[in-house]
């Protein structure tokens, strides 16, 4: 996915005044800045920490190439998975977060079995690993699912 023209913009100009400072290391609001424009973009958030603590200009000019160019050629990738295996997936995941709710929600090993009820929170689990982690990345890159971090995936409301 193209990374949006406006926050190319945005980051050009911050590029732009970190090299024309005195010393762009300590360029401190351009930098934070530069990370809240970068987190908006499809790059990878480990590049982009690594980036903004060192405070390379230079990596940050060929990190703002490789969004502004992400891919040439402009053929499909080979590794997306089809429709079908999204689908799939899709239906895995909502059936798994079903059980796990419903596990929640038993009770089973509560010491009082007059109680319960109660509507279990889970919101985010780690998805089944039947499918191949590129299609949970592709659901999220839909807007089906967001990824939450550390492996987890949570519905969206879309």
């Amino acid at each position: 996915m193209p990374t949006d023209p406006e926050v190319l913009g945005k980051l050009d100009e911050l590029l732009a005044t970190i090299r024309a400072s005195a010393d762009p290391r300590r360029a401190t609001a351009e930098w934070k800045q530069a990370f809240n424009q970068l987190k908006k973009t499809d790059a990878e958030a480990n590049h982009v920490a690594n980036v903004v603590a060192m405070r390379g200009v230079e990596q940050l000019a060929e990190l703002i190439e490789t969004l502004r160019a992400p891919d040439e050629s402009g053929l499909p990738d080979p590794d997306a998975p089809d429709d079908a295996t999204c689908k799939a997936a899709l239906r895995a995941f909502r059936k798994r977060l079903k059980l796990t709710r419903l596990d929640d929600e038993s009770q089973i090993n509560s010491r009082n079995p007059l109680t319960g009820g109660q509507r279990s929170e889970i919101g985010m689990i780690i998805p089944p690993n039947e499918y191949p982690q590129k299609a949970w990345e592709e659901l999220a890159r839909q807007g089906k699912l967001r990824h939450s971090g550390k492996g987890f995936y949570e519905l969206t409301d879309g």
